[in-house]
Formats: structure tokens, C-alpha cells, sequence
């Protein structure tokens, strides 16, 4: 499934509430006066965006980032103009979901190399005549 073009992240983003808040960081006395901490909250469970498939990808594979009421919360306080960080907090949010959205990959069942296999079939007959070689001989000829 190609989910670059089964949704549409304009929509997506304008049903992420944005809230705001004084950051920390740099800034001076700037920070204490300006909110310019981007915090996006993206409500899974009531997207219109996403179908129930999508929706179920997202709540299993983004667990850890979800809350008990299926937000999920996307931070941004990197720089110091609050456009600047909703931009940055939008694009972590496409992130995220992109990678919800992506499939694992089939894994291929493999087997040893013949060249793996010769060498551990080598390395025994090497062993146990190792350990032949340390048993006592008897010189009852």
C-alpha cells in the first residue's frame, strides 16, 4: 500500500488541534513572554481522513505515542518563532504517520551457505581429531 497518495495530509493537518505554550531554550527574555512551543494533538479514532484499516495500523504501531483516548501528541520547541516550530511539528506528525502506515517487510527465511556449511563440518572433523589424538594408546600389539 502506497499511503504517500491514499491520503491526503493537508486534511490531515487541519484536523490536529494546535496548542501553544512558553518554551524553554534560547530566546533571552523573549522566551518568558512569547508561547512559542508548538504541541499538535491528532485525534486517531475520530479522523475523517484515515479509514478504520489505517486507523487500527496506527493505534497498534504508534502505541507508546498515543493516549488512553487515542490522541497522538507531537511536541516542536527547537526554534524560536512559533510558525517556524508548528511547521517543524507538522512535518513530525507526517512523519509519524507515514511510518505507522508502512508495512514490514516479509522476512525470507534463509539457510547456511554451502561455504558455511563445509566450514562447520571441517571445523568438527578438525575437533574430534583433536580428541582423538589425547586418548591413551594401548601398545598391546
Amino acid at each position: 500500500m502506497n499511503t504517500q497518495h491514499s491520503i491526503d495530509f493537508e486534511k490531515l493537518i487541519h484536523e490536529a488541534t494546535p496548542h501553544f505554550a512558553r518554551s524553554g531554550g534560547k530566546g533571552g527574555q523573549n522566551v518568558n513572554k512569547v508561547e512559542t512551543k508548538v504541541e499538535l494533538q491528532f485525534n486517531i479514532p475520530q479522523s475523517r481522513v484515515l479509514d478504520e484499516d489505517m486507523k487500527a495500523r496506527l493505534m497498534k504501531k504508534l502505541a507508546s505515542k498515543i493516549d488512553h483516548e487515542g490522541n497522538l501528541h507531537v511536541n516542536s520547541s527547537k526554534e524560536r518563532q512559533q510558525h517556524a516550530n508548528r511547521i517543524a511539528a507538522e512535518k513530525l506528525l507526517i512523519k509519524l504517520i507515514t511510518f505507522g502506515l508502512k508495512e514490514a517487510k516479509k522476512r525470507v527465511p534463509t539457510g547456511p551457505s554451502k561455504a558455511a556449511k563445509h566450514k562447520r563440518v571441517e571445523t568438527k572433523r578438525q575437533h574430534a581429531t583433536k580428541k582423538k589424538l589425547r586418548q591413551e594408546k594401548s601398545f598391546e600389539d
